[in-house]
């Protein structure tokens, strides 16, 4: 009997384990053409192309996302004829010269090895011969790049744990709106609008957006609310907290200014059947647009609650 009931929860357990663990495959035809259907023909603000670099490059966890995600932005770009899309791999796309091409970057899952958390360094010190003085240098100059083209009016578009690329910068955090913490196991979770009538929000219709994903929460620079709020998760309808949380509205997309630019983070998403929904495509499409200055909305930070 004793064996009969620990085989059965055994098979509980692991039927909810799956349930939460979404399965990977690779970018296909398949794939391809359902986000194609799925995608927005036209942008809600009609404007002139714009040109945007994606990074996609990582030194820490790998998403299994990063290259649907490149193929979805360029099917966004390519359907509406509002970005010229170009995919980016090498450190030296963040020098001044380059940067200057584009409207803006969007970080692609772009996550940095701990514990230093500095993607520049990583990509430095694996890609290069220079003495560790001489990377750290670099690399700060690389950060110090990103930062001044967003300030100077360059879009910063970050894409889920490319939150991380430098983690324990409070300049950087600053500009992003926040650090990443840590997350509880994958689930299903209901993200709601923190204001529906908000425009960059239209595409859920009032209605949220359900999906598997990991639950993100955050540190340093977020407890500024130096944001705009655009989709929040409670605390207390998720699992596996390691901590406890003062607030239990956790705020998982924003958008806010950084000098004369914009920046928008969607902590959506962690597994690319999370596409399968228009809504995801038409908030992404929304965000491309208010990092390049076209989708004009209130961007105002909210302080702190």
């Amino acid at each position: 009997m004793k064996k009969i009931l620990f085989t059965s929860l055994a098979l509980i357990f692991v039927g909810t384990t799956l349930a939460q663990n979404i399965e990977q495959f690779d970018v296909n035809d398949k794939w391809l053409a359902k986000i194609e259907t799925l995608a927005p023909s036209t942008t809600r603000v009609k404007a002139d192309t714009k040109k945007v670099m994606v990074f996609s490059q990582h030194t820490g966890f790998y998403h299994w996302t990063i290259p649907h995600n490149v193929e979805m932005l360029k099917i966004l770009g390519e359907k509406t004829g509002a970005f010229e899309v170009t995919i980016a791999y090498d450190v030296d796309s963040f020098s001044k010269k380059n940067l200057k091409q584009y409207d803006a970057v969007i970080l692609n899952n772009s996550n940095p090895a701990g514990p230093k958390r500095d993607l520049f360094w990583d990509l430095l010190q694996k890609n290069s011969n220079l003495s560790d003085e001489a990377i750290s240098k670099l690399a700060a100059q690389y950060e110090n790049n990103l930062m001044n083209y967003v300030a100077k009016g360059g879009g910063l578009m970050i894409l889920h744990g490319a939150i991380t690329v430098q983690n324990n910068s409070t300049e950087f955090s600053k500009m992003t709106g926040g650090s990443f913490d840590y997350h509880p196991k994958q689930q299903k979770m209901h993200l709601k609008e923190v204001n529906k009538d908000h425009p960059m929000v239209q595409a859920f219709n009032g209605n949220g957006y359900t999906h598997v994903d990991e639950p993100y929460f955050f540190k340093n620079a977020y407890f500024d609310y130096n944001f705009r709020p655009l989709l929040y998760i409670e605390a207390d309808k998720l699992e596996g907290l390691r901590k406890e949380v003062d607030q239990n509205t956790i705020y998982v997309s924003w958008i806010k200014r950084h000098g004369k630019g914009r920046v928008f983070y969607s902590s959506p998403s962690h597994n690319a059947q999370s596409m399968d929904q228009a809504a995801l495509l038409q908030f992404f499409l929304d965000g491309m647009q208010y990092v390049v200055g076209d989708l004009k909305c209130d961007d105002s930070p909210i302080g702190n609650p």
